[in-house]
C-alpha cells in the first residue's frame, strides 16, 4: 500500500476529517500496512498497547477470556474501523485480544506516541478522539442494557436485525447476509449458549423466517422477526 493510497483512505475516515494534506501525509508517513492471515491474533491481553490499528479490508473480532478460558467477544470491526483504540483511554496494556476472522485483514499500525504528536497540533482530533471513545462506551453501555432487560431470544433476533441493516444484501424482501461467524461466535457476542442460537435459528427456519448454512443467513422479512 504506497503512500498516496494511505492518504486516501485516511481521508475516507470520520476521524481524520479534520486533517489538512500535510497532516494526512504525515500520519500515512507514521502508519504500516500490514496483513494478517484469518484467524490470526494480532494482539493479546496483557501485551503492550502501545499501537493504534485501522481496519483498511477484512473483520476482526475483539474480546476476553474467562477465567474457565471461555471467549467473549466484545464486538466486531469492519472496514474503516479503528481497533486497539483504548490506548486513547489511557490503556497501557491490553485488557482483551484482537483476531481476524475468516478472509484475514489488512490494517494501518500507527504508534501511539506518533499519533498523539499530531494530536497536539490538531484541537479538533483531540476533540474527535474524544468522540469516538465515547461511541464506543455507548455501544458497551446499550449491551450491557440489552443482557439486563432482554431474554436470549430477543438478543439473538436483535443481532440478526442488526447485522442485517449493517451488512445485508436486499434481494426484493429478502436480505441476504454472509458472516463466516459460527454459531458459538454469535452466542458470545448476544450472551447467549450455541445451544440456544441453534435452537432459535432453528425455530426461525421452521417458522420460514430465515434460512442460514455456515457461511450466510437469508432473512426472508426483516420486520417480520420482531
Amino acid at each position: 500500500m504506497d503512500k498516496q493510497a494511505k492518504i486516501n483512505f485516511l481521508k475516507s475516515l470520520p476521524m481524520f476529517g479534520s486533517l489538512n494534506e500535510v497532516e494526512l501525509a504525515q500520519l500515512a508517513d507514521a502508519a504500516q500496512y500490514k496483513m494478517a492471515p484469518r484467524y490470526h491474533f494480532v494482539y493479546m491481553p496483557d501485551e503492550a498497547a502501545e499501537h493504534l490499528y485501522l481496519l483498511v479490508k477484512g473483520r476482526v473480532k475483539t474480546g476476553t477470556f474467562s477465567g474457565e478460558g471461555r471467549e467473549i467477544i466484545k464486538e466486531l470491526v469492519g472496514p474503516q474501523m479503528m481497533f486497539g483504540d483504548l490506548t486513547l483511554a489511557g490503556e497501557t496494556k491490553r485488557s482483551e485480544f484482537a483476531q481476524s476472522l475468516h478472509d484475514g485483514a489488512e490494517f494501518l499500525v500507527v504508534r501511539l506516541t506518533d499519533f498523539y504528536q499530531l494530536m497536539q497540533d490538531n484541537q479538533r482530533l483531540v476533540f474527535a478522539c474524544m468522540t469516538h471513545i465515547s461511541q464506543r462506551l455507548q455501544r458497551v453501555e446499550e449491551r450491557l442494557a440489552n443482557l439486563v432487560v432482554k431474554d436470549a431470544r430477543e438478543r439473538i433476533i436483535e443481532f440478526l436485525q442488526n447485522t442485517a441493516t449493517r451488512e445485508g444484501r436486499r434481494v426484493g424482501f429478502e436480505t441476504l447476509v454472509k458472516h463466516h461467524l459460527t454459531q458459538q461466535e454469535i452466542a458470545s457476542l448476544t450472551g447467549t449458549s450455541r445451544q440456544t442460537v441453534t435452537s432459535v435459528f432453528n425455530e426461525l427456519k421452521r417458522s420460514n423466517l430465515i434460512y442460514f448454512n455456515r457461511n450466510s443467513i437469508l432473512i426472508r422479512d426483516v420486520e417480520k422477526l420482531a
